[in-house]
């Protein structure tokens, strides 16, 4: 359904990405990828978006780089510029959509949330922190280093999906974000799930939970509907 575009970064520079589209008028969605690339997951979930009535927009944050090996995409992961990643690439993803999202066919004045997995769950929490004009962020297991991106900090409607068998981002880490969140005033829509970290991943067979992510996209799509609409 989707294919492969450049999209302009605030700097003026090029970005690849996949493209999903609904078409113009409806609301956008930021797909940012796991530690893995913008593999062929990734892009099937800015498809199953597109069929859902939004287009997605996946950037491709490793410059065509996937691997299926984890040191590999530990690798990569630590050699990526987070706040270029986040001011840059996703600004820019945001910038795309919202201008496809303007029913008018203007310069963007749609509404479009930021969604990630993982490393991308932690950029989407970047993303709803630094990005302006970004209307609601839902993040899958990750959370971003305080320093970077106080999820205190997130002012618009925020839900999180986290593994209570997760032994990366943690259960106490899920509930020292909600806590950070609820003392500044905007408690995010939280969900614990009794699965592993990547549940919602069908092509790692050996963590994921069809139920757990069955649940987890119907509540995700609720939540863009209230927030996009």
């Amino acid at each position: 359904m989707g294919q492969m575009i450049d999209f302009k970064r605030p700097d003026g520079s090029a970005c690849r990405g996949w493209l999903a589209s609904a078409g113009q008028g409806r609301p956008g969605v930021v797909v940012i990828q796991e530690w893995w690339g913008l593999n062929d997951q990734i892009c099937d979930i800015a498809d199953r978006f597109a069929r859902a009535g939004y287009n997605a927009l996946a950037p491709d944050l490793f410059k065509g780089r996937v691997t299926q090996q984890p040191d590999e995409a530990s690798h990569l992961m630590n050699g990526l510029d987070f706040p270029g990643a986040t001011h840059q690439d996703i600004r820019g993803a945001v910038d795309h959509l919202r201008a496809l999202a303007d029913n008018s066919g203007g310069k963007g004045g749609g509404k479009v949330a930021a969604m990630g997995f993982c490393m991308g769950g932690a950029l989407a929490i970047a993303a709803a922190v630094h990005v302006p004009k970004l209307a609601a962020g839902v993040c899958f297991y990750g959370i971003p280093p305080k320093e970077f991106a106080d999820p205190a900090n997130i002012r618009i409607p925020f839900q999180a999906h986290f593994a209570s068998k997760d032994d990366w981002c943690t259960p106490a880490a899920a509930d020292e974000l909600e806590a950070a969140m609820r003392a500044a005033g905007n408690p995010p829509e939280m969900y614990r799930y009794e699965a592993d970290h990547a549940f919602f991943n069908e092509r790692r067979a050996e963590v994921y939970d069809a139920d757990c992510a069955k649940q987890a996209w119907e509540r995700m799509l609720a939540f863009l509907a209230r927030t996009l609409a």
